[in-house]
């Protein structure tokens, strides 16, 4: 049995945050049109401006909240949120590329409630996944080399028994436990740490149920983890 577990070294550094996870059996995300996930995107990333209504990028309060949690622990020089990556593109007018269903769905949530999301093939994790502070010897490789590039002592990372899964929350990920055609269970996230969106971050969980159910079949399962629930069953 696998699960997720958050460390308390998270809790210590973020105790009133909210991880909601959406684990997803026996999917098929095999890509069949990519118009379709376009027109999901495209209409996501309107929604989107409406959090960017500060002309002055870094002051919208959805950026301000993750630069201030990113100032907590060591992070690489340059790293920011995955939402603070998205909404930047759309902030540009750069649209957003399919990848494949899972990716893009939960791209076009984290668009449309303006929530950093993630997604890692559940088959592909070593042992439990965990949500905690680096060592800082955790091997990490990334798109686009081929050289383990770990993550820094006491980074905010996920991780299994053969290394880190994402750094920096959901920053950036490792080539070994990513979404593929081919993936059939899927863990995924989407992180909270301003407690006024608590209304829209649960919104965002069952959105993203419903569109992996609706275009991919499987099953999937919700459930919110926080400091008094830290761990939850990801397959049997």
């Amino acid at each position: 049995m696998k699960k997720f577990v958050i460390e308390n070294d998270f809790w210590h550094l973020f105790p009133n945050a909210k991880i909601g996870v959406v684990v997803c059996h026996g999917i098929d995300n095999s890509i069949k049109t990519e118009e379709q996930y376009k027109d999901m995107i495209y209409s996501s990333e309107k929604e989107a401006l409406k959090y960017l209504s500060n002309e002055e990028f870094s002051s919208n309060e959805v950026i301000k909240v993750w630069r201030e949690a990113f100032q907590k622990f060591k992070t690489k020089k340059g790293a920011r949120s995955s939402i603070e990556a998205l909404l930047k593109r759309v902030y540009k007018g750069n649209h957003i590329g399919t990848i494949n269903p899972l990716v893009d769905i939960y791209n076009s949530i984290s668009l449309s409630y303006a929530l950093p999301c993630g997604g890692e093939d559940i088959d592909a994790f070593a042992g439990d996944i965990r949500l905690t502070k680096a060592v800082g010897n955790e091997s990490f490789v990334t798109l686009g080399t081929d050289r383990s590039e770990p993550p820094y002592e006491g980074e905010i990372i996920y991780k299994d028994n053969e290394g880190a899964i994402c750094r920096c929350f959901n920053w950036r990920e490792a080539v070994r436990t990513m979404l593929t055609e081919n993936t059939k269970n899927a863990f995924l996230c989407i992180e909270l740490i301003d407690q006024r969106r608590l209304k829209e971050f649960e919104s965002a969980l069952e959105s993203l149920e419903k569109a992996v159910n609706c275009n991919l079949g499987g099953t999937c399962k919700i459930s919110i983890l926080d400091i008094n629930n830290k761990e939850v069953l990801i397959n049997s």
